[in-house]
Formats: C-alpha cells, sequence, structure tokens
C-alpha cells in the first residue's frame, strides 16, 4: 500500500538534475542552443542543494558558454567570492559541466544509464507520462535508483533528447484563469523539486 506523500521521507535519494542548453527548441520550433544565463546557474544550484539532489549538470555543446560558466565558478569556488559568500559555494561545488547529455551519461554513470526523466509540457510516442505523485512514490520505494531530470531551456527539449528518456513528468500547473503556465526554468526546477522531495 502505498503511502501519503506527506508521510514520505524523501532523504536518501538518488536524483541528479540537468539543465540542457542543447539540443532545444526555439519559438519557431528550431533546434538550437541557448545561452546560460547567471541567474539559473546560482538558483538552480540553491534549489538543488537545499533539496539534496547529488549533481547538478549544464549542458551546453558551445565551448564559450561552458568557459563563462567555469570562469564564474572559480570566482565562487576558490576566488573571491569563496570568501565573501561560502555558502554560495558550497551549492555551486555541485555543478557539472557537459557538452552534451551523452557526455553526462558516460563520464558520471559508468556503471550504468539512470533513469532519465524529461519535463516537457507535450507529450511524446512511446514515453509514458508520470504524476509527481506517482514518481515521488517510486523515488521513496527505489530511493537508490540514479534518476536524472531533464530541464530544458529555450522552448523545450528536442525530440532527440525526449526519445532517449524514461519517462516525460507531467507539466507544472497553477491556477491562472487563462491556465498562464511561462516559468522561467529555475521557478519550474525549484516547484518540482519541492514537489517530489519537499516535507509537506
Amino acid at each position: 500500500m502505498s503511502l501519503e506523500p506527506t508521510a514520505l521521507d524523501m532523504r536518501g535519494h538518488n536524483l541528479n538534475v540537468a539543465l540542457i542548453h542543447w539540443p532545444v527548441l526555439n519559438k519557431a520550433r528550431h533546434v538550437v542552443a541557448t545561452n546560460v544565463t547567471n541567474f539559473d546557474i546560482h538558483d538552480i544550484a540553491r534549489a538543488s542543494k537545499t533539496y539534496g539532489v547529488k549533481k547538478y549538470f549544464i549542458v551546453n555543446k558551445i565551448e564559450e558558454q561552458l568557459m563563462f560558466v567555469s570562469r564564474m565558478l572559480d570566482h565562487w569556488n576558490v576566488g573571491e567570492g569563496s570568501r565573501l559568500n561560502p555558502m554560495r559555494k558550497t551549492a555551486l561545488d555541485m555543478i557539472e559541466l557537459c557538452p552534451t547529455l551523452e557526455d553526462v551519461l558516460s563520464v558520471h554513470f559508468p556503471d550504468g544509464k539512470p533513469q532519465i526523466i524529461a519535463t516537457a509540457a507535450r507529450d511524446f510516442p512511446g514515453v509514458p507520462r508520470c504524476s509527481f505523485r506517482e514518481l515521488r512514490q517510486e523515488m521513496f520505494e527505489l530511493p537508490q535508483t540514479p534518476r536524472l531530470l531533464l530541464f530544458g531551456t529555450g522552448f523545450g527539449l528536442d525530440e532527440q533528447i525526449l526519445k532517449n528518456c524514461d519517462l516525460i513528468l507531467e507539466p507544472v500547473k497553477g491556477a491562472s484563469i487563462d491556465d498562464y503556465r511561462h516559468l522561467s526554468v529555475r521557478s519550474a526546477v525549484s516547484i518540482c523539486l519541492d514537489r517530489l522531495l519537499g516535507s509537506w
């Protein structure tokens, strides 16, 4: 018998987060690479640290973008920022930079592919949809299973990412009368992590 979400102790889980900048879609549904934003680096790392995420991967095939992130991380991890704000350093320590999702899997999961869960508003043929409640229950029952939760930038993940996922998580819905759902990705990450791992 499954327990109510409020009764679940989600500590000990093995969830990782990846922010995908390529391949993603733009407004015209073309495949593009998006730029990394400073707010996403910091805010997603802080949310991930708060909820016990193991690793936060930033995925971007553009070398200059990864170099920008690397320089910023050096400032906070070993430079002046590490002395001014050590709490920020603690969160940013969990970030790993990778050019592709394939690199994430081969380098950081050498013992086998994790369960890959996409966040997407649209369905994709052959990939089952799951609710927050269902995934939270599964994570409670099988906490050591490595999981990788993907968040797309731009206008969402391209199908070459979706076709390799095991599950698609239901979209975040609020209570607006007109069904407005244009959240920043960092807001969406925080909401998803709280629904999956929060002690509510």
